[in-house]
């Protein structure tokens, strides 16, 4: 077992009203330490664990909000659940790390969409029932107990933070648990609830105690960080967004930058990965946990209705949930971590928002890990505390403790070890491109031409089965790849694809797949706990040992893998925003993006390009038989090579 604690040191109690009166009997010099009031520890640039977890207070308080989603003539609440240091009860002013979440009230299964749709996606199965993609199952704090040492909070943030003087928090967002009003999955009252916290902290929102008097927050510094995974990982981006004072620290751990990104792509219809038919009403059903959830009734049939399945198109309610477009109020430190493997919530958003950050010029940080979607702690765990600690404590307490110096970037490889790069995608990298050529192979120099085309079977068919054995003929898909490459070739970023094509029949979608050919064992999205490697971080209490077991990446040994993919609807080929009709038959140039990516294709392995129509995990899935036919040397794939091989990928003899 490894241990990262250190001795738990414990403070003076704060003075009793009894003892206030002998104050003034005792020496001046007495009187004057013990009129010292409680202060954090700061040795070598960094906060220590001086604080007792298991004498700390716990609070909780309901918040109003700026918002009235439920419509009911009355502003939302959201109710937060606060473990501090006793200390502050006598005088110690801390920061706050709050972990906003729709998931501490619980969830409900909810039926999905049915995919299997009959329709002509080009005119002149059952859903599933369950939780959505960014479910994951919490428990909160629950009712205030007679003792703070009986509060489980699930992660570690208390165990090892409140020790260092930190407070920390769980919010419940509305329509969820504590809270009033309605889940909106990503709407703008969403964003206003967690907000209230922050402003809560800093004295500009009214809170009430379970018995309902009025209670403010004067332990707080007015200074706070919000993080999480998933669901938990997007609130702090949205809440940032808004550009309020108080948030120094964000930490979005495989969060949504754009809810159109996580629902829709290329102007279609597409999942998260492994939540075929979800959608946001679905995850908003699921998440609506307040005691009198039929209140939110008609709120969830209009996200049913406005966010619209017979397209993709980029409308007002996506708008409202697309973050980006307001990077630039943010005031706060971003330290960003997306797994490479998560293709619930791709690597698009943190792409796409380390983009923007770097176009207004936030102070930023980034880790890339082979994981799917899931928390880097346990697969590196002394150096996420580390780096973690770092960052709050410049950001909430202003250390110069060089949170900021060195590469911004640390990307985990193939081999699971650790590079650190100047910035992200790695510097040097360029665009290189790659025909399709007419003999099924990928090409940097122009050549003939010719039409191949595809039947579309990806209402039966899995992509996996699709980009196998890419040698053989198989009418259900187009296959493209190169000799065994030369020397290693590294990605660093978004492919694109550019291809002239025209559809026949029902279907309108458009499907690259970017391939690994080669036998090897890879990294996938999953992990494992290592039950020989128990780390204990931080204090325990009874239930919560502040103890865990590092994982390992789960691997695969396989002959190929299915490296990025991207989708385009056609009928949004010229724009998100509307669709332009469609000719059957009628050859059009067609542009899209596939998710962002790193990954090393060896030496001796080929690249493949696979074009489909229906993605089966993925898209909208139209009656099987549409017939694509794609123009051979008019179209390519271009990809962000990084160095050393940045140029023409070589390729053996």
């Amino acid at each position: 077992m490894t241990v990262l604690r250190t001795t738990w040191a414990t403070r003076p109690l704060a003075l009793g009203v009894a003892a206030a009166a002998l104050l003034a009997a005792l020496p001046l010099s007495s009187a004057r330490a013990a009129d010292e009031r409680p202060a954090l520890r700061i040795t070598g640039g960094a906060t220590q664990p001086v604080f007792s977890r298991a004498e700390a207070v716990y609070q909780h308080v309901d918040i109003e909000t700026a918002t009235d989603s439920d419509q009911d003539g009355r502003r939302d609440t959201v109710r937060m659940r606060i473990l501090r240091p006793r200390e502050t009860d006598a005088g110690l002013k801390v920061a706050t790390i709050v972990e906003a979440s729709p998931y501490w009230g619980g969830g409900n299964d909810v039926p999905f969409h049915d995919v299997d749709v009959e329709e002509d996606g080009l005119p002149g199965g059952k859903g599933r029932t369950g939780l959505p993609g960014l479910y994951e199952t919490a428990t909160g704090a629950g009712p205030a107990p007679l003792n703070a040492s009986a509060v489980v909070f699930p992660g570690y943030t208390d165990n090892y933070f409140l020790p260092r003087g930190y407070a920390v928090a769980q919010l419940d967002s509305v329509g969820t648990g504590g809270s009033t009003g309605c889940p909106v999955s990503g709407g703008r009252a969403e964003t206003l609830g967690a907000k209230a916290a922050v402003d809560w902290l800093n004295g500009r929102a009214r809170g009430w105690d379970p018995e309902g008097r009025p209670v403010g927050a004067a332990w707080s510094t007015g200074d706070a960080a919000l993080m999480g995974i998933s669901y938990n990982g997007t609130l702090p981006t949205a809440v940032a967004t808004t550009g309020v004072e108080g948030l120094k620290a964000i930490v979005p751990i495989a969060g949504i930058s754009s809810w159109y990104d996580y629902y829709r792509a290329g102007g279609g219809v597409v999942a998260p990965g492994g939540y075929q038919g979800e959608d946001a009403d679905i995850l908003a059903r699921a998440v609506n946990s307040r005691a009198d959830r039929d209140v939110c009734a008609p709120v969830l049939d209009r996200l049913t209705a406005d966010q619209g399945r017979a397209s993709g198109d980029y409308t007002a309610f996506w708008r409202e949930r697309d973050y980006l477009k307001d990077i630039g109020k943010i005031k706060a430190g971003v330290f960003l971590v997306q797994g490479l493997n998560d293709w619930n919530v791709k690597t698009r958003h943190a792409a796409r928002l380390w983009e923007a950050l770097e176009e207004h010029d936030v102070p930023r940080a980034l880790w890339l890990h082979r994981a799917g979607h899931s928390n880097p702690m346990p697969l590196r765990m002394e150096e996420w505390l580390a780096r973690l600690h770092q960052w709050f404590d410049h950001w909430l307490y202003g250390l110069d403790n060089g949170a900021l110096d060195g590469p911004r970037a640390e990307v985990e490889q193939a081999d699971f070890t650790w590079r650190q790069e100047r910035d992200w995608p790695a510097p040097g990298t360029r665009d290189v491109g790659l025909r399709l050529t007419p003999d099924g192979g990928l090409s940097p120099v122009p050549g003939r031409t010719a039409r191949h085309t595809l039947t579309d079977a990806g209402r039966t068919l899995r992509a996996e089965q699709l980009v196998a054995a890419p040698d053989e003929r198989n009418p259900n898909r187009l296959a493209y790849t190169t000799g065994p490459l030369g020397a290693d070739l590294r990605i660093s970023g978004t492919p694109t694809m550019s291809v002239r094509a025209s559809l026949d029949g029902t279907s309108p979608y458009v499907t690259a797949l970017l391939v690994d050919h080669g036998k090897d064992t890879r990294a996938t999205a999953g992990t494992v706990a290592d039950t020989s490697q128990l780390v204990c971080y931080g204090e325990g209490v009874p239930g919560d040992t502040g103890c865990a077991h590092r994982t390992r990446h789960r691997t695969e040994t396989a002959d190929f893998k299915i490296v990025s993919r991207g989708w385009l609807d056609v009928r949004n080929r010229d724009s998100l925003e509307r669709q332009s009709r469609v000719v059957e038959g009628r050859e059009y140039r067609l542009e899209w993006e596939m998710q962002p990516q790193d990954y090393v294709f060896k030496k001796g392995h080929r690249l493949g390009v696979v074009l489909i129509s229906t993605d089966h995990d993925y898209t909208l899935r139209y009656p099987a038989g549409t017939r694509m036919t794609v123009r051979a040397g008019l179209s390519g794939i271009t990809l962000p090579v990084a160095p050393p091989a940045a140029g023409v990928p070589p390729v053996s003899p």
